[in-house]
């Protein structure tokens, strides 16, 4: 992943949630991690983990079950040191069934800009496969031109 940018501003908070969005859209949970400080912390549904290992686990985890994995995000708000945003992303099951999950994230970052905290609520909802609305080649970035949340009604 690029050098996390810093300082956090109104200008760079766009450029800084889409380098996220980005990375965690590749599922390759080696470039993800590395946006996240040696240990820190997450508390992510029912489970709280602690350090990268432990991310790296997670994320392995969760992209052998969440197959062709897409993700949308859009910052909310900010100060010096903590990012909130809002999510959505579509994946389908081992069965072919798909769902959209979304939710609210909140990052703290440390003085290099990785983060040290997540905190994420996350809802899941089934759709149908006709339903989906996050249509782009898989494991690839959100291309330019396809729809944010606001655009898609997310």
């Amino acid at each position: 992943m690029p050098e996390p940018l810093r300082p956090l501003t109104a200008d760079t908070l766009a450029a800084r949630v889409r380098m996220m969005e980005d990375a965690w859209n590749t599922c390759a949970p080696e470039r993800v991690a590395l946006a996240y400080s040696p240990d820190s912390v997450w508390h992510c549904r029912t489970e709280v983990l602690r350090g990268r290992a432990s991310l790296l686990r997670y994320l392995t985890r969760k992209w052998s079950r969440e197959l062709e994995y897409r993700l949308v995000v859009a910052p909310w708000t900010f100060s010096a040191d903590r990012i909130a945003v809002r999510f959505a992303y579509e994946w389908r099951d081992d069965s072919g069934n798909w769902f959209r999950s979304y939710g609210n994230g909140h990052w703290k970052l440390d003085a290099a800009g990785l983060v040290t905290h997540r905190y994420a609520t996350v809802n899941d909802q089934p759709i149908p496969e006709a339903g989906r609305r996050l249509r782009w080649e898989w494991t690839c970035i959100r291309p330019a031109d396809h729809a944010g949340l606001e655009e898609l009604g997310l």
